[in-house]
């Protein structure tokens, strides 16, 4: 085909023929008949017809094309269909008349009709979000297609299409004609001229073979796997396939995921290497990659303008057109020698160094030993509470510590806490590629290498052979353009004399590019290939060490017992907190909403001082007599009901349960103790005995004890009995239980439960449950344990204690988790003669629960809870959460009931509200993303198809919306 010829098949409108046309030909030549659907194109008709043999598309196009080419690419589908391993793919199907390829004349136009079977499946372009193994899959796909593909050969092949990227450059200038926009015109086409000249000298060492030259998100077909994510296992759309570049038919398939990219370019690197993986890149081709990538774009961008200016009714076009030009605009603004770097890192194939020359000092007068440097991480001593937060803190800690001898310094490649980001999704650029110095004003800087000044804004560059040094807070001592000779001055730091100025100092190599002064953490590696440590001008090293992470997480599972588990596969390394953020040592801030330990937030100052300040006076046991025992004991009691007048202080809440059972037996004199079904109470050897959740112990249920007698759960949302007034239903398993002692003829100790179902996420019993099986236990003998631990404290907001919500008083209140905001602290609140009981066995004390500083910790804990109306902000904010996420419910079918109050709420997650089918593998997705976005969230339940939302009690109203926002995307876009 001449080129003229492929600029007029570049113009070439979709053949002008109905559904009722193709409905004919259907019927006429093949005996199909069924329901037309029209699926989109961009040149073809293509319809979808459903008949009693199966789905069909009927692919009509213009006899512009030359027949050879549609059997091409019949013959390539039976080719993949034959390999194994293959993915699904289309097949053809003969007509009536035994051909494959029919010749028609509909409305006096002639066209070539086919007709191929349907692949049952989605689009990927219709989710927002892939996910990382989706993205893999897809990249293994692509590579799958191009290694069955290696050994075919057809005549149809040679061919020239607009697609075909080793024809990019004029393809693109015939296609700019239709840009009306000329802004646009002209940017699309500079975009194109730079990814042209970077491949040219790439291209005579790029293989070439019989590629797809379509694998993008619109021409697969993906089903769900078990965790609902989308898995592509079909191609589609042989319209493109040619003989060309192999590094065009992946960098096709990458361009396309870029409006997945939520503006990240690296997202497209686990596609990259999985193709890899399979079909082994060359390192030409690894480097040609992202220029092809954005000579697609371009195309793209482009083609869709060329398209809708012929054929202005197609959808097709028109819904395509958004998605195009954000992927150009995200290949446009990212530099190549960026992308080109971290590709060819992500495969493990060499990366150009570029070495450093000889430099001189950039400050003459600078003394190693004068230097001091400044801390912004996360673990930081000069960061307290939340001065991070002000844009002047670097400022003035730099100029603190200058003061000390003169100059300070802010390292290289440092993680910084002071550029973290509240409440966004993208992690920040928090990542220093400069240093950061403090010296006095006027101090006088020299070049240290020979080159050319340039002036970049407020930059001042010194452009060398390869090599860029640039410099901010500079007074240039030469005009623009000048040469300067290595140590030569050119300029002093900015600012009044007897003063400090501040100067960013920073290296690049290549050109043709300028760094960012800092990076997200995830692309600070490539970065720092391209804008180098200037230490080597300053004479000392100025580096930051490098994060240790996964070193520490070695460390932790190499000492540390692998049953104490810890969040997420790869965790973020959480160093500090502040109110309901958790940070971590990259510098990304998460909202914190499973915490229920941190009541009053993390890193509150009054609770540091109150328990710094007791430090340095005394910490001893319990057994020793000061005031601090008896003041919380007394605060305690004044919290409680009328008669629950005595405290016993321990150390968690897993201990104050195992208390509770031992004042149960000591006053009962018996052992049995009724519990609840899918219930959690602790670890230690009584507790854990009366907890039967399978989520935390997949033996519970047959490894009870005898004196453990659960019943069925009273959860009124997915359990035998529905609704608020299920109480009697529920009730008459404890009754069942009791009658069975009764006539075996042992006596009961007692019953506990938590007083809001908190292991299924909050669900509140039904109506008068508690108060009938209360009365039943007592009529018994037995003592009534209230759970506390994770319901408790002012956590439901609307009532300090859980068992306020069913209008009854326990014997026993058993608290612990929010008492000292993460100090090891918890109680046992009871009557004096319930407590007087234990004694029979003996005496009891516990060394931290009761020390001076626990009950300092503690008494603080409840001083900040009602000075700053931490309850009240539990109600009004958990109310406001939980009418939003009620409706989350109203648009996302997963979501099946919002259970709980307060900051005590759970998300439940259904794969269908009427038989409520757990969506536990879509659960534990949805918090994995949530980290993405971050927020930390965790799945609970026996099911584990619960959001467990237990955030600390200053949660603000703006930090709610951002989760409820967060899900409601992740919901929408996927997982």
């Amino acid at each position: 085909m001449t080129n003229d010829a492929l600029l007029q098949r570049i113009e070439t409108p979709r053949p002008d023929v109905t559904a009722g046309e193709a409905a004919a030909i259907l019927e006429t030549f093949y005996g199909l008949r069924g329901e037309i659907v029209e699926l989109g194109s961009q040149q073809d008709r293509n319809y979808r017809i459903s008949s009693e043999e199966g789905r069909f598309v009927l692919k009509i196009c213009r006899s512009d094309y030359a027949t050879v080419e549609l059997e091409a690419q019949n013959a390539a589908m039976l080719h993949i269909s034959g390999k194994q391993g293959a993915p699904r793919v289309p097949l053809p199907r003969r007509a009536r008349n035994g051909d494959d390829i029919l010749f028609l004349a509909v409305g006096g136009v002639d066209y070539q009709v086919r007709l191929l079977s349907y692949l049952d499946g989605e689009p990927l372009t219709r989710r927002k979000h892939l996910s990382r193994p989706v993205v893999e899959g897809l990249g293994a796909l692509a590579a799958r297609v191009a290694l069955h593909l290696a050994d075919f050969s057809h005549p149809g092949l040679e061919r020239e299409v607009q697609w075909d990227l080793r024809r990019a450059g004029p393809v693109a200038l015939k296609l700019l004609s239709a840009v009306s926009d000329q802004a646009r015109r002209d940017r699309i086409a500079k975009v194109m001229v730079a990814a042209v000249k970077r491949l040219q000298p790439l291209a005579p060492e790029l293989r070439v073979q019989p590629i797809h030259h379509d694998i993008t998100d619109d021409n697969v077909v993906a089903r769900p796997d078990a965790h609902g994510r989308m898995i592509a296992d079909g191609v589609i759309d042989f319209g493109d396939i040619v003989h060309g570049w192999l590094a065009a038919d992946l960098a096709v398939t990458c361009a396309s995921l870029l409006h997945h990219a939520d503006g990240d370019p690296f997202y497209i690197l686990p596609c990259i290497r999985a193709f890899h993986a399979i079909h082994p890149l060359t390192e030409a081709e690894a480097r040609a990659l992202w220029p092809l990538i954005v000579a697609r774009a371009a195309i793209l961008a482009a083609s869709g303008e060329m398209q809708l200016s012929i054929d202005p009714d197609n959808t097709y076009v028109q819904d395509n057109l958004a998605h195009e030009r954000e992927i150009f605009e995200l290949a446009a603004r990212t530099p190549h020698a960026l992308m080109e770097t971290a590709i060819l890192e992500a495969l493990g194939l060499p990366v150009e160094e570029l070495a450093l020359p000889e430099m001189g000092p950039l400050l003459p007068g600078i003394q190693p030993e004068a230097v001091r440097f400044a801390d912004f991480t996360v673990t930081s001593r000069g960061l307290v509470r939340d001065n991070w937060a002000s844009p002047q803190t670097e400022l003035k800690l730099l100029e603190q510590a200058a003061r000390e001898t003169g100059i300070a310094i802010a390292r290289y490649g440092e993680h910084r806490l002071t550029r973290t980001e509240l409440l966004s999704p993208r992690e920040p650029e928090s990542v220093a590629l400069h240093l950061a110095i403090c010296l006095p004003a006027g101090f006088q800087a020299a070049a240290p290498f020979a080159g050319r000044i340039e002036r970049d804004g407020q930059r001042t560059v010194l452009v060398g052979a390869g090599l860029a040094l640039h410099l901010e807070g500079l007074d240039a001592a030469h005009e623009s353009g000048l040469p300067v000779e290595a140590g030569e001055p050119i300029g002093t730091v900015s600012g009044e004399a007897g003063r400090f100025g501040h100067l960013a100092v920073q290296l690049s190599v290549g050109g043709g590019f300028v760094p960012p002064l800092f990076s997200t953490p995830s692309h600070a590696a490539a970065w720092k290939r391209l804008s180098p440590s200037p230490s080597l001008l300053l004479g000392l090293d100025c580096d930051a060490p490098p994060l240790e992470g996964d070193r520490v997480l070695a460390r932790r599972h190499a000492s540390f017992a692998q049953v104490q588990k810890n969040y997420y596969r790869d965790p973020p390394q959480i160093e500090r907190g502040w109110r309901e953020f958790m940070f971590d040592t990259r510098g990304r801030a998460y909202v914190d909403m499973l915490n229920n330990v941190a009541i009053a937030g993390h890193g509150h100052p009054r609770l540091a001082e109150a328990a710094g300040h007791q430090w340095s006076l005394l910490n001893t046991n319990s057994r020793f007599h000061y005031a601090g025992i008896a003041d919380f004991s007394e605060r305690l009691a004044s919290l409680a009901p009328e008669g629950l007048d005595t405290v016993l202080l321990v150390n968690s809440g897993s201990e104050a349960v195992d208390l509770a059972l031992r004042l149960a037996w000591a006053w009962s004199g018996a052992k049995n103790i009724v519990s609840l079904l899918e219930a959690y109470h602790g670890w230690t050897v009584a507790s854990d005995a009366v907890s039967t959740s399978i989520a935390d112990n997949p033996a519970a249920l047959t490894t009870r004890p005898a004196w453990v007698h659960p019943v069925v759960s009273p959860n009124t949302y997915r359990g035998p009995y529905r609704g608020p007034d299920s109480a009697p239903a529920y009730a008459a398993h404890v009754r069942q239980a009791l009658e069975l002692l009764d006539v075996k003829g042992e006596k009961l100790a007692g019953f506990i439960c938590e007083t809001v179902y908190g292991n299924a996420g909050g669900i509140a019993l039904p109506n008068g449950y508690l108060a009938e099986v209360y009365a039943m236990i007592r009529q018994r003998g037995g003592l009534c344990i209230a759970d506390e631990v994770q319901v408790g404290y002012g956590r439901l907001g609307h009532s300090f204690w859980g068992f306020e919500q069913q209008g009854v008083v326990p014997d026993i209140i058993t608290v612990a988790k929010g008492m000292g905001n993460g100090h090891p602290l918890g109680a046992v609140i009871t009557r004096r003669e319930v407590a007087d009981a234990l004694e029979r066995e003996g005496y009891f004390f516990s060394s931290a629960g009761g020390s001076p500083v626990s009950c300092a910790i503690g008494m603080t804990v409840l001083d900040i809870m009602e000075d700053e109306g931490l309850q009240e902000n539990a109600r009004i904010v958990g109310d406001h959460l939980k009418a939003r996420l009620e409706s989350l419910c109203q648009r996302h079918a997963l979501a099946g009931a919002v259970h709980g109050m307060g900051l005590y709420l759970g998300l439940e997650f259904v794969r269908d509200r009427n038989t409520l089918a757990p969506a536990t593998q879509e659960t534990a997705a949805i918090c994995d993303r949530l980290l993405d976005f971050g927020i930390l969230m965790q799945p609970t339940g026996d099911h584990l198809n619960v959001l467990k939302i237990k955030p600390p009690l200053c949660l603000t109203v703006e930090a709610a919306d951002f989760f409820v926002d967060m899900l409601d995307r992740v919901l929408s876009d996927g997982w």
